[in-house]
């Protein structure tokens, strides 16, 4: 088990200073989307750049995740066209 640690990040960076063990980075990945879907919910989060930063043991970001993800763009009519 690996130790992971899940920072937050906006404009004033937030340490986790004790982290979590998980067995695969897969596992911790999917913490952090859960970490994100709740915070989502959270009337007290306003900061739409919030992200979620995953840090290993080493110091090494393994992934960032952010709160509110940005809005898929729609595909324009052409493209559709073309995928037909």
């Amino acid at each position: 088990m690996r130790t992971y640690y899940f920072d937050m990040k906006d404009r004033i960076p937030s340490r986790d200073r004790t982290g979590l063990e998980f067995a695969t980075v897969a596992g911790a990945i999917e913490h952090s989307r859960e970490l994100a879907r709740r915070l989502r919910h959270d009337p007290r989060i306003t900061d739409r750049k919030l992200s979620i930063v995953i840090v290993d043991e080493s110091g090494v970001e393994i992934h960032r995740e952010a709160v509110y993800p940005a809005e898929p763009k729609s595909a324009s009519p052409d493209h559709l066209c073309r995928l037909r």
